[in-house]
Parts: structure tokens; C-alpha cells; sequence
């Protein structure tokens, strides 16, 4: 990712919009998901493995969906796709 993991933890961190109901309910944790990066950087599919609510699992989607191009993987010179996993917190402030 452009500026490494640092950058694509910060970028997640500042884009996730906590949902309203999480809020109210004072619901926190992790929401581990795996989305895959395309040989041409953009994000393909996403896929939850580990949720925290519903409305919390398709912020986090949400967030992952409007990351920045990837620097793509490449092996023996040519593109490929990957796979990542990123946890996303949840937490109050």
C-alpha cells in the first residue's frame, strides 16, 4: 500500500464511520476481514472473517472499499492477485 501498512491502518482508521446503533449499544471489538488486491491494485472481494455486528461489518467493508490503489504483488514480473487480512477496531472514545 502507498506509504505501507502504517498508512493503510491510518487511512482505515480515519475513514470508518462508526454506525449509530454500535454507539448506542456501547458495542466494541474487532472486525477481521480479507479482501483480496487485483493485479492492478484495486480491491476485489471482501470477505468477513471474524464480525462484530452487521451495521459494524459493512463499515468496515465500506472503509476497505474506498482504500487507494495497491502497489501490486508481483510474481516471477507479472502481477498477481492477493490476499490480505486487516483488523478493524471498533472502540469509543
Amino acid at each position: 500500500y502507498p506509504g505501507g501498512e502504517g498508512a493503510l491502518i491510518a487511512f482505515i482508521n480515519k475513514t470508518v464511520v462508526y454506525p449509530s446503533i454500535a454507539l448506542e449499544q456501547d458495542l466494541q471489538g474487532v472486525v477481521t476481514l480479507r479482501f483480496q488486491v487485483l493485479e492492478d491494485g484495486s480491491i476485489g472481494k471482501v470477505v468477513i472473517l471474524k464480525g462484530l455486528s452487521k451495521e459494524c461489518d459493512e463499515a468496515a467493508v465500506e472503509a476497505v472499499m474506498k482504500l487507494k490503489r495497491f502497489i501490486p504483488a508481483k510474481q516471477q514480473g507479472h502481477p498477481v492477485k492477493v490476499w490480505f487480512t486487516l483488523p478493524v477496531r471498533f472502540n469509543i472514545q
